[in-house]
């Protein structure tokens, strides 16, 4: 049977959604060079050769899940064009991103000591949310709010709906709900951050 080659940058794209189906199905763990490999069609060493060590690999594959955020978030971005933000369609593409086990990853990386230097990934999102108050509260006449309220709201939403896979259910079960809250959890950030846009009287 002939050797397909591929395009280096294809195989790092196959190899990384290969390694996010396994993420998905059985968090970072089931990621292993060898499963990677198998699931793709490729030897260890082709793994190896594109990204390095295992480590190296999950440390890609977050920023690929950040990749895949950030093209989300324009998705969004873009149906917000011809009218008013939707604030559930945000509320929803970041949960749903960190439910396939990127919460999982980016908490076993940030144990093994990696930090991200990275900054502003939601920051178009901020700027559009607060263009688009300013422009409802003026003709509603209301004060706006602050960019920076807007900003600790969008801070405090993702930080939920990314330890949310991890820890949701039992902070839930802490005050005695159930995992069916979930979805009332998701509900209610949304009408938090309709709140924040909608200023004050």
């Amino acid at each position: 049977m002939a050797r397909v080659r591929r395009n280096p940058d294809d195989a790092r794209r196959m190899i990384l959604e290969a390694a996010g189906k396994l993420l998905a199905a059985g968090g970072p763990a089931a990621v292993q060079v060898r499963a990677v490999a198998a699931e793709v069609g490729v030897t260890d060493a082709a793994v190896n050769h594109h990204f390095g060590t295992r480590d190296q690999l999950l440390d890609s594959l977050l920023r690929f899940g950040g990749t895949k955020l950030k093209a989300e978030l324009h998705a969004v971005l873009g149906a917000w064009a011809d009218g008013p933000p939707e604030p559930a369609e945000l509320v929803r593409a970041l949960a749903a991103l960190y439910a396939d086990g990127y919460a999982e990853l980016a908490l076993a990386l940030h144990r093994s000591g990696r930090r991200d230097t990275g900054s502003g990934l939601l920051d178009e999102v901020v700027d559009r949310l607060h263009a688009q108050a300013r422009h409802q509260c003026a003709a509603a006449g209301r004060t706006p709010p602050l960019r920076e309220s807007i900003q600790l709201t969008v801070a405090a939403l993702h930080q939920a709906v990314a330890t949310e896979p991890l820890f949701g259910d039992e902070f839930r079960r802490s005050v005695g709900l159930d995992e069916t809250a979930r979805e009332h959890m998701l509900d209610w950030w949304t009408e938090i951050l309709r709140a924040t846009l909608a200023g004050r009287d």
